[in-house]
């Protein structure tokens, strides 16, 4: 089993990242939060691993943090939530704001994910309310340092990318990235993403 791996980014893409270590590079599906604590990394990083091992597929997963990896881990235990299910909504919330939807029972935020439906949602609260209570994520700083500007085209791209990649359609996902940046010409890419994720 592989615990962690550590390298340099070779590629990074919000839904993706490329690490290489020993000459051998790892692509691993990422959330949004993991893109913005690594992005502005320079030297080595380190990614939390969770392998899935399929038939017709192996695939690695990668977190910043342990707790976000136990967090998808708690997630992907509940009947109806797979792991896109699961990188969707450790997209649009932190580790911390997570734990504190789930232990206040707030079934309208997890609905809000794609994927996501109200028994689902009701099924993630009642099976994982005291588990995420356990595992004591304090609410601290959620937010990350501000991203290098963008070109708003490059940035839209890949926004609409990372999107397209999380389940959603390219149309939609275009129009609310191109809605979003004529309100906040300003935004990084992370925060473009999550604004989309709670309009689609």
């Amino acid at each position: 089993m592989i615990e962690y791996i550590r390298g340099t980014i070779a590629s990074l893409t919000p839904t993706m990242a490329v690490v290489e270590a020993h000459g051998v590079g790892y692509g691993l599906n990422i959330t949004l939060n993991t893109y913005t604590a690594i992005q502005a990394a320079s030297g080595e990083v380190r990614l939390h691993v969770w392998e899935s091992i399929r038939e017709d597929a192996f695939t690695l997963w990668g977190f910043a943090t342990p707790a976000e990896r136990e967090l998808f881990l708690l997630l992907t235990s509940v009947s109806g939530v797979g792991p896109q299910s699961a990188r969707v909504i450790l997209s649009g919330m932190t580790a911390a704001e997570l734990c504190d939807t789930i232990v206040r029972g707030d079934e309208r935020m997890l609905k809000a994910a794609k994927g996501i439906g109200a028994k689902t949602a009701q099924r993630i609260i009642v099976e994982l309310k005291d588990k995420v209570a356990a595992l004591g994520i304090d609410a601290q700083a959620g937010g990350s340092a501000q991203a290098a500007p963008v070109a708003n085209s490059e940035l839209v791209d890949e926004a609409v990318a990372a999107l397209t990649m999380l389940g959603f359609s390219p149309a939609p996902s275009q129009k609310a990235v191109v809605g979003i940046l004529r309100a906040e010409p300003d935004a990084t890419v992370e925060r473009v993403i999550k604004l989309a994720l709670k309009m689609l």
